[in-house]
């Protein structure tokens, strides 16, 4: 049986095979029509080497802090220098010569960022990685001026580091955080899945997002969880309260008795409030009125 969150990975990764993919015939096209028999129903035909593509999920894993790349502007930066122990990092494993897929993802993240009220630099950090250790500082360079200004935030410049490497180095990160990915050498290109990941501070991994497009509330609530508490509005914890991601659809779910919880406590609150308003009222007046020498008059009891 599939999960939602099962389907929402797998539909993740088709998205990606078929932007390299040639129409589902190609495949087989030079293949002698006796070689391909019919697949099971309801199973579809992976191309060969690319069964494994996908996410595997270390939550809480550590992401290798002793590796070393080149930034976009050609300096070499060692991995775990771009983590300041205080503020989450949004992860995004992007190559800059794909023709579709690795656009899409970086610019659907930066349209999903800016709908986030917290911004990079400010609130927290974004790293981008090439996993095609090809890629020239270049093309990396001119990827991240054009999402820099799509972006179009003040401050994001000294925050959003763009890293290419070599294959040794690529590999320990993916392999950290469970991006699995392939060379298809027909195509020339990577088939890979479509996701981003949020760190914790530390370089800890605290949440995977999938697919093309991501919902800000997801975004902003995975940066609160990956904060560690550091640092966040009294607004933003009720908000985190409030939600609970879910494993199954991966996302994040309201969750209706914590809102009743929070809105009986707000009733609580505002009937205190007037009751004791109330009260606060009764007693200055009594005080008034004994300074004043006013009496309330005594009720006689009645003649017989």
């Amino acid at each position: 049986m599939l999960y939602p969150r099962s389907i929402a990975r797998l539909v993740a990764v088709v998205i990606a095979l078929c932007a390299i993919a040639m129409p589902a015939s190609s495949w087989a096209g030079n293949a002698p029509a006796a070689a391909v028999d019919d697949p099971p129903e309801g199973k579809p035909v992976i191309p060969p080497g690319l069964e494994d593509v996908g996410v595997d999920e270390h939550l809480d894993g550590q992401v290798p802090m002793d590796t070393v790349f080149r930034d976009s502007s050609g300096r070499m930066v060692k991995f775990g220098d771009l983590f300041d122990g205080k503020q989450p990092v949004v992860l995004t494993l992007a190559y800059h010569t794909c023709p579709t897929v690795c656009s899409m993802v970086l610019s659907q993240t930066v349209e999903s960022l800016k709908k986030v009220d917290w911004s990079i630099g400010k609130d927290y950090r974004a790293i981008t990685l090439s996993f095609d250790p090809r890629e020239k500082t270049a093309r990396a360079d001119e990827k991240r001026t054009q999402l820099l200004a799509q972006y179009a935030r003040p401050g994001a410049d000294a925050a959003w580091t763009f890293l290419t490497g070599d294959d040794t180095n690529i590999h320990r990160v993916t392999d950290a955080v469970g991006f699995k990915y392939h060379y298809v050498e027909r195509e020339q290109q990577f088939a890979h899945p479509t996701v981003i990941m949020i760190l914790k501070p530390n370089g800890q991994l605290a949440r995977y997002l999938y697919g093309l497009e991501y919902a800000p509330k997801d975004v902003k609530l995975g940066l609160l969880e990956a904060s560690n508490g550091r640092s966040i509005s009294t607004v933003d914890r009720i908000l985190l309260y409030c939600y609970h991601y879910d494993p199954n659809g991966g996302r994040y779910v309201i969750v209706a008795t914590r809102v009743m919880q929070i809105a009986a406590g707000i009733c609580g609150l505002a009937l205190l409030a007037f009751l004791g308003s109330f009260w606060i009222k009764e007693l200055v007046k009594s005080r008034r009125d004994r300074k004043s020498g006013v009496h309330s008059p005594k009720i006689q009891p009645a003649a017989n």
